[in-house]
């Protein structure tokens, strides 16, 4: 055997690694190159687990829409500024949002932000109570867009302040400026009709399987006499003139929001027992068909009947935060060509009131149709439109800079494919990170100082070895982590540590077996030398199969785990491919040198003092008598 030419490949890999950790991507001081990348909980930071949820139609996501959500979420959260945030999707279901160095709220980067426009139908109250419904029917108007001199539409404030839409050429910042009647544009002749559809019935509405049958648990809940009554419902209830109808209907009021997102749209509006505080907490996507009415709630109070969506967030082309004149924060549409076009359209439809769609307790305070602003379940805004608007627009409110950004993000980067409910959000300080990162560390230390005491206790000249082995897989360990954080984006947590410690063990196990078939080699006569090659040969095959036990458990620990365990199944899976490196190019060409020296033939200082001594004595007869003869 020739030893220097496996040092030899090894130092070969030692200066390529290093070469990549101090040229490859880096930048900075010395230490800066050296520092590989930390997971949030030694450094601090947020993490946020979202699971995907099935769809209304229970069919479960696919991997491409998983990947493009994981993409839409990674451009939000990239808008915020932040650096190295790390979006991965983990398993078939979940995307993990880490940020390290950073305490954020995350709430939102996981909703769908689907955004409709859809016409106001009806308006009724929304509290959900069965007492005696308000007076008054209609819903208090929360805006008017009308349109300028200058051809731009905006809303006449209202004393709620609610969030409103308006409207200018530019799409840049909307002033309030009083209405021009020379302005106001007259109804087109040219109005398709047909835009203002009848409402359907409940029972003509299309619906998955999955959705009738969930139905038809909510109908075992209520009742037959209760559900016959609402599905009887042509309006919205009024329970002061009976009283027998309110009990009939009291059990709407007990569904939970998820039930009540599989009831039809009529039944949802026209149930007095059914408020706000049910349709706002409906799971994600639950009135996402464009093509289906819906009923959806502004500010929690007042319900609503909304008609097809007939303008999408797709006919959206840009979204931006800007301050208006009021130097107010709103957020700016504009729109692409296709879609102005519709919500042109959509405008005149409102404004001429097409087919009398809107009836009384869905105008606004001037008498004409409202236009709802329906992000995701919730309507943002539902301006009256006092005019056809040809300009891009305008979402105000009571936003500030944060809220009107996050806002502009989702919208800016579209809808998610896959809606997702939020599981965990983990904020760990700056402080508790170092704390972490100093107890890690110190674990690690005296991992290996233990192993080393007992290599050099036990085998002395042969711990020396064992040293050198440590101390060669940790650097080529902490080489290896510094490349792959910036070559694949590879974190290193607690739990990546915790099985780098574990590895240790690992290695020592080796090093056990080598050394105790090196002894029984000994034992049995030949010399160290000659020993040592074939020792190597029979301990071999058994250290091969043990780390290939423990590679193919990290294996399938990294593939069937999510979040923290996948970091502690990479580190343990590294360290043992890399001990591996170490046994072959290191381990026995270094103990074939060793076997040519003096020192290694001392019983006291090779660590081999049981075994050459016995090879040394006279051989004793087995049977005492044929000594005497």
């Amino acid at each position: 055997m020739r030893p220097g030419r496996q040092l030899a490949v090894l130092g070969f890999i030692f200066v390529v690694l290093y070469l990549l950790v101090f040229f490859s991507g880096a930048s900075g001081s010395l230490k800066d190159r050296l520092e590989p990348r930390l997971g949030l909980d030694l450094i601090g930071g947020t993490r946020v687990t979202l699971e995907a949820t099935n769809s209304v139609d229970g069919k479960p996501p696919t991997a491409e829409n998983l990947e493009e959500a994981r993409q839409i979420i990674e451009s939000r959260v990239n808008a915020f500024g932040v650096a190295e945030a790390e979006v991965v999707t983990e398993g078939n279901r979940n995307i993990v949002i880490s940020l390290p160095g950073e305490n954020r709220d995350l709430t939102d980067v996981g909703s769908a932000a689907e955004l409709r426009f859809r016409k106001v139908i009806k308006g009724a109250d929304g509290s959900g109570t069965a007492a005696v419904p308000p007076p008054a029917a209609t819903p208090v108007p929360s805006g008017s867009a009308v349109p300028t001199p200058s051809g731009s539409a905006v809303p006449t404030p209202s004393g709620s302040g609610a969030p409103k839409a308006t409207s200018s050429p530019s799409g840049g910042q909307g002033g309030m400026a009083p209405a021009s009647p020379s302005a106001t544009p007259t109804p087109s002749a040219s109005a398709s009709p047909s835009a203002a559809a009848p409402t359907p019935s409940a029972s003509a509405e299309p619906v998955p399987a999955s959705v009738e049958e969930q139905r038809k648990a909510v109908e075992q809940k209520v009742g037959a006499a209760s559900w016959q009554a609402a599905n009887g419902l042509q309006a919205p209830a009024d329970l002061a003139s009976d009283p027998s109808l309110a009990d009939k209907l009291k059990p709407f009021g007990a569904l939970t929001p998820r039930e009540v997102a599989v009831l039809p749209a009529q039944m949802q509006f026209n149930v007095p027992t059914i408020g706000c505080a049910q349709l706002d907490k409906r799971p994600p996507a639950s009135i996402s068909d464009p093509k289906q009415q819906v009923v959806s709630c502004e500010d929690g109070a007042s319900k609503y009947l909304l008609d097809q969506a007939k303008v999408l967030g797709t006919d959206v082309d840009d979204a931006d935060a800007v301050l208006d004149q009021t130097n107010a924060w709103v957020v700016s549409l504009d729109f692409t060509g296709d879609g102005q076009g519709k919500w042109t359209a959509l405008t005149r439809e409102a404004f001429n009131n097409e087919g009398q769609a809107c009836d009384a307790t869905a105008l606004g305070q001037d008498g004409k149709c409202r236009v709802a602003v329906v992000l995701d379940n919730e309507i943002v805004s539902s301006p009256e439109i006092q005019g056809v608007l040809t300009g891009n627009s305008q979402i105000t409110g009571n936003f500030n800079q944060k809220d009107a950004s996050a806002l502009a993000s989702q919208l800016r980067y579209g809808a998610l494919p896959v809606t997702f409910e939020q599981q965990e959000q983990q904020n760990v300080t700056a402080t508790l990170g170092a704390s972490h990162l100093r107890a890690g560390l110190l674990a690690a230390g005296i991992g290996m100082l233990l192993v080393i005491i007992y290599a050099f206790f036990y085998y002395r000249l042969l711990g020396s070895v064992i040293f050198l082995s440590l101390i060669l897989s940790a650097l080529l360990v902490f080489g290896a982590l510094v490349v792959l954080g910036r070559q694949i984006g590879f974190t290193l947590t607690l739990a990546g540590i915790a099985g780098m410690i574990v590895s240790l063990g690992v290695a020592a196990d080796s090093f056990v077996i080598y050394f105790e078939r090196l002894k029984d080699e000994i034992r049995e006569g030949r010399s160290p030398r000659s020993a040592v090659p074939r020792a190597w040969i029979r301990a071999r095959r058994t250290i091969i199969s043990a780390n290939a036990i423990t590679l193919l458990s990290a294996v399938v620990l990294y593939v069937v785990s999510v979040g923290t365990v996948k970091g502690f199944a990479f580190a343990l899976g590294l360290a043992t491919v890399l001990d591996l490196v170490v046994v072959f190019l290191f381990r026995h060409p270094i103990m074939t040198m060793f076997a040519r020296t003096r020192a290694f033939l001392s019983p006291r200082v090779s660590g081999l003092g049981r075994a050459l001594p016995a090879r040394n004595q006279p051989t004793q007869p087995r049977n005492p008598r044929a000594k005497e003869a």
